[in-house]
């Protein structure tokens, strides 16, 4: 009975979702009859019509009829202009990504809908005390949870930034759509909105006609964060904070911080040359200005709410301290202000021809929280001063107090007393905060005049003074209004020093005129809290501060930490010059053991090793520059160092040193130790040899004293490995990865455990199957006992990036699932294989599908060409999607392709075979031997089993051998068209056994959203996919072709868009 009403409910929710398809498309279809005409949008039509046919006909089993009409489609594409490519692929194109924006907010709409969503934390707080997890269990687990979502630049996204924004307006409108409240007018009213997005849509280039800077990237990432988690976070701590309540008794402490957020972007230099030190430092400096720019914007709000005048002593006596300090700069300004001005211009005379901003992102003064028709959510205010009647006012009120200050200059408590009577007989009368450009143009000018005038303080322009008139110019102080304006000056020059540092200008700010770590914004902002807790103003501290201290201990003041990541044979090339130069011999000759005496005799000294006289190539000083900006910026904006292709102890050390050396350097110059703590350094393990020898590299470095002590010392006796899952897929096939990933978890848990040292595991996962993608709660889950213990870091990259933080409300759902997630992972483990013979069976399945993986990727010398022929990989390159190129080395076959390049162009055949291949040989190795039983019995009651093995039938799921041989049968030389019917052959033995130890009788049987969803697609999938074959035939054959290589490209963001997911 349940499956019957959830079943009417599933197709109750489709309905909607099918309204919302055909409304997008009718709405397109209308557009290319107005914009290419009503004969190509005849052919748009006729295709998919045949194409929907075909689809009918393989759902009931009538393969004779299914291909006859595939070569009706052929013959129509064959017969297809030149000119009529690019129209043809734009249109498929666009309604797969209309459908794509329907699925996203059939998601939200269907989450919205739920009484009680499944995985939310009212649902697992629940659970867990019904299965025994007492409360107090639960309120420390998720106060002291960590987990940071680290995103980074891995090129997946297809779309440019300009389409995801059209996208995101698009799915507004079908929000709005939804409401059952629209008037008939309104409703025609939203209807034009979306004729008129479309229509934008189709005549926007949906190409990168250039390659993206590593900055454009950072800018892409930092745009998330303000446009949709700025959001989401508050909502989603209050929701956290709410269901902790209900179930414990106890709110979300203020302090918690149960989800952070890091980037890669702009720190990235693993065989991306683009990625310099000065990136880095730009990237860091710009994202600290984006975060003062946020908090500025959410202090100007919040002075405009809290205007009450009761509070305690301890923020009275701050209060009247500001008050105090801004006479006595503001009398020092009126002494020195002409000088300094014509000091500044006399300097700066250009100042306002060329911006101050000229190195931050277009459109960066646009608020980020605004509706769908751009209009913004933060009340836009009136100025101060209205007319001459309240000026007059103003004047004379002004004048009062003034003389009352200055009449009780030897009596703090008679002015402080002043401050708050005034303060509460013009409390309704205080001023508003000024407008996002008036506050804009104040900090242009203010910034202009400044540039270091020869005075220690930092004073307002007359504009700013006008805008936000300090508090002893004004007689209606309230006591939090004076503390939020002290904290938007240091705000607004926070920003100022950032600008001034993007433009290489002089800045030599002190160090208590800005923020320069999240815990010197949270001081005066946790007092205010404190104060109105004890007024018993709980509910107006509940309310916007609470989400700006919030967001503060979320975001910092960087928004997201940004970790480096380099190759480790990149240090060692950097120890060789070093090393060759003192004529100490080659440091990469010498054996493991005297690097290590080596390395940690350097450590425990105090003198820098590099001389400053060395003389190096570029590559090498490239790596120099970079500790050397670490050690600038430190922790308090830096994250972690990944060292990427580990492989022995020394590669962990070789990093401390060069930082070591850089922080010796850079503190020396500036006189005082650099900023923040040394960078934590986290070993990446990637290839499957590496992932073995894991626990045994971890078990080294802890072994050796100094270390152990460093980490105690310096990071809390806490260490952090990264595991590698794209490239181990790659190395030896998705099964083997995802069996050797998991005993190296459990190997370097078991090393952490034995020394005592706490552990943090960070999961290098991509958005596909064959990267180590999909669901996020079943793999968290299925992770081995101990490997999660309230700690967690994992990547989100390319695409997943927009489909899960995209919108406020996805990123909502995310973070949550990812909260509950670890939390189950924490207090309620996964099982162990339950018996020993499980862990054979596993050797087993591995051994062989790693051997004939390999035979066919890497010992079949006619693959490489197949896989060029059957697959759009040599295309990839044009698509301008990522700043890093797609080979580590320009020559090489697979091994030298990078792990994205090479999911993403098996993704466009469709056949996915990275997800796929081995797998079934090793399955049917070990059902020959009568372990069916256990097979079955694995997948019921072993979470990583059943979780490996589901995520391997998705991807047979997303998979079309049908539409595979027809890139082979077109594009692939017939001497090699014999590799590719084994490969389809070997793709139905592994569907068979994936279902015979699933137990199912269809793919994704047990995923009937999945299923219905790649269903609708396929009427303008598969007339795509066919479509770039005839333009790969063509275009191989005529190469300088510009219009068949735009409706490649074209055709190549629409696939992915249909599959949504690229590499």
């Amino acid at each position: 009975m349940t499956d019957a009403t959830d079943d009417i409910a599933e197709e109750i929710s489709f309905q909607a979702f099918d309204d919302d398809c055909h409304l997008l498309g009718n709405l397109l279809n209308d557009c290319l009859q107005r914009e290419v005409g009503p004969r190509l949008m005849e052919k748009v039509e006729r295709v998919r019509l045949l194409a929907q046919s075909v689809c009918n006909m393989r759902t009931v089993g009538v393969e004779e009829a299914a291909l006859w009409l595939s070569k009706q489609i052929e013959k129509e594409l064959l017969n297809m202009s030149v000119d009529e490519t690019v129209p043809l692929a734009r249109a498929f194109s666009h309604h797969l990504s209309l459908m794509g924006i329907a699925e996203t907010h059939h998601r939200v709409r269907r989450n919205r809908m739920a009484s009680h969503p499944s995985k939310s934390c009212d649902d697992v707080f629940k659970r867990l005390i019904q299965s025994g997890v007492s409360q107090d269990d639960i309120y420390n687990a998720v106060s002291n949870q960590e987990v940071e979502i680290v995103l980074t630049a891995h090129p997946t996204q297809i779309n440019r930034r300009t389409l995801q924004y059209k996208h995101v307006r698009i799915g507004h409108l079908l929000e709005r759509n939804d409401r059952q409240d629209l008037t008939h007018e309104e409703k025609e009213l939203l209807i034009e909105d979306l004729v008129r997005e479309i229509t934008s849509l189709w005549q926007t280039d949906e190409l990168r006609r250039r390659r993206p800077t590593p900055l454009d990237e950072a800018r892409g990432g930092l745009h998330i964060v303000e446009q949709t988690l700025w959001r989401a976070v508050p909502q989603y701590l209050r929701r956290i904070s709410t269901a902790l309540k209900k179930h414990t008794g106890r709110p979300l402490p203020l302090s918690s911080t149960p989800i952070k957020f890091g980037s890669w972007m702009g720190g990235d230099r693993d065989g991306n040359p683009h990625v310099t030190a000065k990136v880095t430092r730009d990237v860091c400096y710009l994202a600290r200005w984006i975060a003062a720019d946020l908090y500025l914007r959410e202090v100007d709000s919040l002075r405009f709410e809290l205007s009450v005048s009761n509070c305690d002593e301890k923020l009275a006596q701050f209060a009247y301290d500001i008050v105090a300090e801004d006479r006595e700069h503001e009398h020092d300004h009126d002494e020195h202000h002409e000088r300094c001005y014509h000091r500044a211009y006399g300097r700066h005379g250009e100042f306002f021809a060329s911006s101050v901003h000229s190195n931050l992102p277009a459109g960066a003064d646009i608020p980020a929280c605004s509706d769908p028709d751009g209009v913004a959510e933060l009340p836009v205010l009136e100025l101060p001063i209205k007319d001459d009647i309240d000026m007059q006012t103003t004047y004379q009120a002004s004048s009062n107090t003034t003389t009352a200050l200055q009449s009780n200059e030897s009596s703090p408590s008679a002015v402080k007393a002043e401050i708050m009577r005034d303060s509460i007989q013009h409390d309704q009368e205080s001023p508003a905060s000024p407008t996002r450009a008036a506050t804009i143009l104040a900090a242009a000018i203010s910034a202009g005049i400044r540039k270091r005038t020869g005075t220690d303080s930092i004073s307002k322009s007359s504009v700013d003074k006008l805008l936000n008139p300090s508090a002893t110019g004004r007689p209606d102080i309230a006591p939090y209004r004076v503390v939020l304006g002290h904290i938007r000056e240091k705000l607004v020059n926070t920003r100022r020093r950032m600008e001034e540092l993007l433009d290489d200008l002089p800045c030599d700010y002190d160090p208590s005129e800005f923020y320069e770590t999240p815990e010197q914004l949270l001081e005066p902002l946790m007092l205010c809290h404190r104060s109105m807790e004890s007024c018993e103003a709980e509910v107006l501290a509940d309310g916007r501060l609470t989400d700006l201290i919030r967001r503060v201990s979320i975001f910092g003041m960087t928004l997201m930490k940004l970790d480096l990541r380099q190759e480790a044979e990149k240090h060692s090339e950097a120890l060789d010059a070093i090393t060759k130069f003192l004529d100490m011999g080659t440091y990469s000759a010498w054996d493991e053991d005297k690097k290590l005496d080596f390395l940690t005799k350097e450590l425990k000294g105090k003198r820098p090793l590099v001389p400053p006289t060395i003389a190096v190539s570029s590559e090498v000083q490239e790596v120099l520059n970079t500790f050397r900006v670490a050690a600038e910026l430190g922790s308090n904006s830096l994250g972690a160092y990944i060292v990427s292709m580990t492989s022995e102890a020394s590669d962990v050390l070789a990093v401390e040193l060069l930082q070591k050396e850089a922080r010796l350097v850079v503190s020396g110059e500036l006189g005082k130790p650099c900023p923040g703590t040394s960078l934590r350094v986290v070993p990446l393990f990637e290839t499957v040899k590496d992932l073995r020898d894991a626990g045994t590299i971890i078990r080294r470095l802890l072994s050796i004293p100094w270390y152990r002590d460093h980490l105690v010392t310096n990071h809390q006796g806490h260490q952090e490995v990264m595991l590698g899952y794209s490239d181990s897929g790659k190395d030896a096939g998705r099964f083997t990865a995802a069996w050797e990933l998991y005993k190296a978890q459990e190997d370097v848990v078991a090393a952490c455990k034995d020394y005592g040292i706490k552990l943090t595991l960070f999961h290098g996962r991509g958005g596909s199957v064959g990267r180590g993608g999909g669901p996020m709660y079943l793999a968290i889950q299925s992770q081995p006992p101990g490997s999660v213990i309230g700690t967690l870091r994992i990547t989100e990259q390319g695409e997943m990036v927009q489909a899960k933080f995209g919108l406020p409300q996805t990123a909502l759902r995310e973070l949550e699932i990812y909260t509950t997630a670890v939390l189950l992972a924490t207090l309620n483990p996964p099982d162990s294989p339950r018996v020993s013979c499980w862990r054979t069976v596993m050797e087993q399945i591995s051994d062989v599908s790693r051997q004939h993986y390999r035979n066919v990727v890497y010992e079949n010398k006619e693959f490489l060409h197949y896989f060029q022929e059957a697959t759009p990989e040599s295309e990839l390159g044009n698509l301008n999607i990522g700043s890093r190129p797609t080979r580590r080395k320009k020559s090489g076959g697979i091994g030298q392709l990078r792990a994205i390049p090479w999911i993403f162009a098996w993704t466009q055949s469709r056949f996915v075979l990275p997800a796929w291949l081995g797998v079934g040989k090793g399955l049917e190795a070990v059902i020959s031997q009568g372990y069916i039983q256990e097979l079955q019995a694995m997948y019921r009651e072993w979470p990583f089993f059943q979780s490996t093995i589901d995520l391997i039938e998705m991807g047979l799921a997303k998979a079309d051998t049908a539409i595979a041989k027809h890139y082979d049968d077109w594009l692939v030389n017939p001497a090699r068209q014999t590799l590719g019917q084994e490969l389809r052959d070997e793709f139905h033995k592994t569907e068979r056994c994936v279902l015979e130890v699933s137990g199912h009788h269809r793919l994704a049987e047990n995923n009937k959203t999945l299923r219905r969803l790649i269903e609708s697609r396929l009427p303008y999938l598969t007339p795509l996919n066919m479509l770039q074959v005839e333009v790969l035939r063509r275009l191989r054959q005529d190469q300088g072709n510009q219009r068949l290589r735009d409706a490649l490209l074209i055709s190549i963001n629409g696939i992915a868009a249909g599959m949504r997911n690229t590499g």
